[in-house]
């Protein structure tokens, strides 16, 4: 495989690769486009790549270091274009931040140093680009850098965990007067059951918390009229302190009526701040000017999966403000975007034993 860098990738072309990609609709299961236009990027900087059985781009290279981020996004159709804003350009698209911006610069300092990049799919809902990532390489990397927004001077080091849902209950059809519990009314009282078996204190951070999320719910008298039925679809993050087995048998054990089905479990993960991907970080962050940020997010990503599988240092970085993932604003600095590929590269060289100049 070629392994070689090509200098010859200016802020220009890596600006054109983001535009283009936030060009190009790219929701979960609809990343096959994206994909080919990110191979052509590095085809036509010889490098070699590929798309993978399940739509993941993989370039692989120097394994010093892995630069991974997702292709897909949530769906929405934000109008793309380029504003100037004061000094600055800004890029309005969906993506742009979440995380289309993490993955453009990731793969221009990719190609700008000789190290390995994948593009992978579905992060948005299950993961299934990086799980099959992490059983199909044939050894795990020296390092990892997972895209998602942190900002330029943000270094990401842990997440909390997942565990999903789906709870069904049924109850025999009668009359709405009736004292008798319903199948709806069943559901609402093991979901309050478990909220309250997982309040937390007002003065507890966020990240530490067990935090509880319905997220759809459907219910109704059933086609034959003969029963009332109930699903509800849930979640609950789950911090670095707790393990995912343990919030699970919580929240099973509030149950008395119907039943819940775990649909996915994914474990917490928090990363040393002296790891050498963690410190290559903070040096890059202050040669450019800023002051390093160790940040904590309160929801989970491919880094939680990676993390479980590989037994090497790894942190998340990437361009963009994650208070405007999947919001109906959604937008990146160019210049932020810039300045993101440069301290990419920094990271990349240190950790590959390169000069950082």
């Amino acid at each position: 495989m070629s392994t070689s860098s090509n200098e010859h990738v200016s802020l220009e072309d890596a600006r054109t690769l983001l535009v283009d990609l936030v060009s190009i609709p790219s929701p979960t299961r609809e990343e096959r486009k994206a994909a080919k236009r990110l191979v052509e990027f590095f085809e036509s900087h010889d490098r070699e790549v590929w798309i993978d059985a399940v739509g993941n781009v993989r370039a692989p290279a120097d394994d010093s270091v892995l630069l991974t981020s997702h292709i897909d996004t949530v769906p929405g159709d934000i109008p793309v274009e380029v504003e100037e804003s004061g000094d600055d350009e800004v890029l309005w698209g969906r993506g742009s931040v979440d995380a289309t911006g993490p993955l453009a610069a990731m793969a221009a300092a990719a190609v700008r140093t000789g190290v390995s990049f994948v593009g992978v799919v579905g992060e948005e809902v299950d993961s299934k680009g990086a799980r099959y990532l992490v059983d199909d390489r044939d050894k795990m990397p020296d390092a990892v850098i997972n895209g998602e927004p942190s900002g330029t001077n943000g270094i990401t080091l842990g997440y909390r965990g997942l565990l999903a849902g789906t709870y069904v209950a049924t109850s025999e059809s009668g009359h709405t007067s009736r004292p008798d519990p319903n199948a709806i009314q069943h559901a609402v009282r093991w979901w309050s059951a478990v909220e309250d078996r997982f309040e937390g204190d007002e003065y507890e951070p966020i990240f530490e918390q067990v935090t509880t999320k319905p997220v759809d719910i459907d219910g109704g008298i059933s086609e034959d009229g003969l029963s009332v039925e109930a699903t509800m679809d849930v979640q609950l993050r789950v911090p670095p302190a707790l393990d995912v087995e343990t919030v699970r048998e919580a929240a099973e054990a509030e149950l008395e009526v119907g039943t819940v089905t775990w649909k996915d479990a994914v474990p917490p993960v928090m990363t040393s701040p002296r790891t050498e991907v963690a410190r290559a970080f903070r040096v890059a962050i202050r040669d450019v000017g800023e002051e390093p940020r160790l940040v904590r997010k309160t929801g989970t990503s491919d880094m939680n999966i990676y993390a479980g599988a590989w037994d090497c240092p790894i942190a998340t970085y990437g361009p963009g403000n994650s208070d405007l993932d999947h919001a109906p604003d959604e937008r990146l600095s160019l210049s932020e975007y810039d300045q993101s590929v440069e301290i990419l590269e920094r990271v990349s060289k240190t950790l590959n034993g390169g000069p950082d100049e």
